[in-house]
């Protein structure tokens, strides 16, 4: 098993065999973790994560960069948040959500969450149904 240190990191070593973790797999446990908090619109990469994930399905890893350690694990990740939300609240959230999964899931201890604002987001305003517009009755000008 010959793997390159930089894809992919020892964790422990049982009397049966190694197990290890890509970074990738501590990324996505990261990705989720953040997009199931209340406040947070999406994920925040970079310009060529977004173009990439166009033509790939790498979205929950988008815009999360993680150190692994034999024994530790720390996140880097940019999201946006919708508009209204108390943004420091968000961030703590999304720094609870992730270390709390990366450790159940993992074992790995979370040293560090970083979380970087990238973005404030703001719902897409309701489309206007053209039937119900055309019905409105004619208001009078007020000028002439």
């Amino acid at each position: 098993m010959d793997f390159d240190t930089e894809v992919v990191t020892d964790i422990s070593v049982m009397e049966n065999g190694k197990v290890v973790f890509a970074p990738d797999v501590v990324a996505t446990i990261a990705g989720v973790a953040a997009s199931e908090v209340d406040g947070v619109s999406g994920l925040a990469g970079t310009v060529i994560e977004g173009i990439s994930g166009i033509f790939s399905k790498k979205n929950l890893t988008k815009g999360v960069h993680v150190e692994v350690g034999q024994e530790e694990a720390a996140v880097d990740i940019s999201i946006n948040v919708k508009y209204g939300y108390r943004i420091q609240e968000v961030c703590n959230a999304v720094q609870r959500e992730i270390k709390s999964a990366i450790e159940t899931m993992t074992s790995l201890r979370v040293v560090e969450v970083n979380v970087v604002v990238q973005n404030v987001t703001f719902d897409e305003p309701e489309k206007v149904d053209k039937k119900k517009e055309k019905e409105k009755p004619e208001i009078e000008a007020r000028v002439r």
